[in-house]
């Protein structure tokens, strides 16, 4: 079994040593640009880790992986252009470097390229993961679309919420985890019970990310702090922020979602200031908690010898370690 840092740099390698040098360059540099601006790696590895539970040679199923990884840098270019987001990893977003035509066009090619890799899946089992990322792409795509209906509404409740985070976010790393599984010959009840580990992860993931955005510090996040709020995104903080409020912190939750200067730190730092009156950071923190344990209980359960569940387990364990 390798541990997770091994399976990283070795897909990191895999990753930066494919040919994106087509023409026209100007419609392929964002891609190499985007993927060149490193990550976490958190789906491939997944994958990768969940196929070495299984079986040996990590490396099979690194173009699956790296479909997968493009997929997800995709929606994070088309997200980032919705979002009017600047900054991703700590650099320019391609939309703000090039233009906002370049980021679509190249977004799009990144899909069929997504799609080409995947293709390269063991041809055995290729027609079941090519089922997985269809049901995960549409799924995300509908997940995208409740964000930002969202954002028109004040009505969102916590189970919307929840569902909009697990279509948006959690499928796509479900899926890799079954993924992995699949290939590497899991039986349908372990690729089942991985899927719901990743998927409990994944919601884990983005409540703390959704945490992370208006309490992280920026040089370790990667972006700008308060991008939810100055969005007016429906999160699982701003939505128990406004059902604990009493009626002058509802005003100025009311207030500041209507604003529309120029004045971002004040309405940050506002609406923030409602989050820490009415406790909604350790609300969020403890059903981040109560996820990770479902996601650790499903792997519990996958039928294969601890020694081989330890280090996707302290992987996960890791990713929900991040400094706040």
């Amino acid at each position: 079994m390798l541990e997770a840092s091994d399976i990283r740099k070795r897909f990191e390698s895999y990753l930066q040593g494919l040919d994106y040098s087509h023409d026209p360059r100007t419609l392929y540099a964002p891609v190499r640009y985007v993927l060149s601006l490193g990550g976490k790696r958190i789906r491939p590895t997944l994958l990768a880790m969940a196929y070495n539970m299984y079986a040996d040679t990590v490396e099979n199923v690194f173009p699956t992986a790296a479909g997968m990884e493009i997929f997800h840098n995709f929606t994070l270019l088309h997200d980032d252009l919705m979002d009017r987001a600047d900054v991703r990893r700590g650099q320019p977003t391609v939309h703000v470097k090039w233009n906002e035509n370049t980021a679509v066009l190249s977004g799009d090619v990144m899909l069929v390229m997504a799609y080409q890799f995947i293709s390269r899946s063991d041809p055995s089992k290729l027609s079941r993961i090519l089922d997985i990322a269809n049901r995960t792409y549409m799924e995300i795509m509908d997940g995208q679309q409740y964000d930002m209906d969202f954002e028109n509404r004040n009505d969102v409740s916590e189970r919307e919420y929840l569902e909009m985070i697990r279509l948006k976010t959690s499928v796509l790393l479900a899926a890799c985890v079954e993924m992995g599984a699949v290939l590497g010959g899991a039986s349908e009840q372990d690729a089942q019970l991985l899927y719901r580990f990743g998927e409990k992860l994944g919601l884990a993931f983005q409540l703390q990310d959704d945490l992370l955005d208006v309490y992280g510090d920026p040089k370790v996040f990667g972006k700008k702090i308060g991008g939810d709020i100055l969005c007016n995104k429906k999160t699982y903080l701003y939505i128990n922020a406004r059902l604990l409020s009493d009626p002058g912190q509802l005003a100025q939750l009311d207030r500041w979602a209507a604003y529309d200067g120029d004045d971002a730190q004040s309405k940050i730092s506002a609406v923030r200031a409602v989050y820490d009156a009415v406790g909604v950071r350790a609300l969020s923190e403890k059903l981040i908690g109560s996820l990770l344990g479902e996601s650790l209980e499903c792997l519990d359960r996958v039928s294969v010898d601890e020694s081989r569940k330890r280090i996707i387990r302290q992987y996960a364990e890791s990713l929900m370690g991040r400094v706040l």
